[in-house]
């Protein structure tokens, strides 16, 4: 049987502790922001494996794999990276946290991999007004032209993430790790409404920009 050729780690390990407890099963709109990445990322990838505190304890929809976080993010995507099959043509990582993300931003990131990038992010350009600062004191306010914010979900070669991942490296994003091994990594268009909920102000957020979806 053909392995399907393009997965998604869902990435629902964090124990939350700015918000107060795992923000990924708080409730939105009805249902939890896991279940939210879940059913978009189904939507438009072969499969999806997702990535929890304790996959003893998972309660939701079924998918082709469930395995359990790390101590890091980094560490909790290896372990989702080790349930996809070695066959796989595209690996799409999408944090849980991300509950906005839409179809069309995943098969954004998918096509521009497919197009021969090694990794695909959507980035948004900065548009306040960036201060290094040292403690309280301004030292610097540093230029923001060719500066983004960074969003998931992204994609990459399958074969450049496990490289990227064989370092054991830690990054806040996986695209860091493909660029530390001298991948090419490329910006699509990102989402003003794909925010990440940190906080549970974030959630309030988050609520009402899908009732007016």
């Amino acid at each position: 049987m053909a392995v399907p050729r393009v997965w998604a780690v869902i990435v629902a390990a964090g124990w939350g502790a700015r918000f107060g407890g795992p923000k990924q099963f708080s409730d939105l709109g009805g249902a939890r922001l896991v279940d939210h990445a879940i059913a978009t990322a189904s939507s438009v990838c072969d499969a999806v494996v997702l990535v929890v505190p304790d996959a003893d304890d998972w309660q939701g929809a079924e998918v082709a794999g469930l395995v359990t976080g790390g101590a890091t993010r980094a560490e909790s995507v290896r372990a989702g990276l080790a349930a996809v099959p070695t066959g796989a043509e595209v690996v799409v990582v999408h944090d849980a946290a991300r509950p906005l993300a839409t179809a069309e931003l995943f098969a954004s990131v998918i096509a521009a991999v497919r197009a021969g990038a090694d990794g695909a992010i959507p980035g948004l350009a900065v548009a306040d007004t960036l201060k290094r600062v040292d403690d309280i004191r301004v030292t610097a306010t540093v230029d923001r032209v060719g500066l983004v914010t960074v969003q998931t979900p992204q994609a990459f070669a399958a074969g450049m993430l496990r490289a990227a991942h064989a370092t054991a490296a830690d990054a806040t994003d996986d695209a860091a790790l493909v660029e530390g091994i001298g991948g090419n990594v490329v910006v699509v268009p990102g989402d003003p409404r794909n925010l990440k909920v940190t906080g549970p102000a974030d959630l309030m957020i988050a609520a009402a920009l899908l009732e007016i979806s």
